[in-house]
């Protein structure tokens, strides 16, 4: 069964276009959504969600090598989703901000439901 046509096709344009981000805006919010694509990426935001970490403790919550997290970790940085600081000479790593607690957060109630 289709949808009835709208009796004024140009006011629904109009406030399509006005409602619409930017297609940079869109692309970008695209891209940050790919990131939570990956398992360990979700597991190494879950540990970081619990406290503050360095990669042999990351390592061995997610179950998986130093370097396959620090590669994941570094996509997490290039999203912007983590930020580290040097303690001596180890990295501690966190999340960049309440914002990513509230999308894993959001995402977990959702798929939940």
């Amino acid at each position: 069964m289709s949808q009835p046509m709208c009796h004024d096709c140009k006011a629904c344009e109009a406030l399509a276009k006005e409602s619409m981000p930017d297609e940079e805006l869109l692309f970008d919010l695209a891209d940050l959504f790919k990131v939570f694509a990956d398992t360990t990426r979700i597991k190494i935001l879950y540990a970081l969600m619990q406290s503050e970490l360095c990669v042999a403790d990351i390592s061995q919550v997610v179950n998986g090598s130093q370097s396959a997290v620090s590669h994941q970790l570094r996509i997490l940085k290039q999203a912007h989703l983590v930020k580290f600081r040097r303690e001596g000479k180890s990295v501690i790593y966190s999340l960049s901000d309440d914002h990513v607690y509230t999308m894993l957060a959001q995402g977990m109630t959702h798929i939940c439901e």
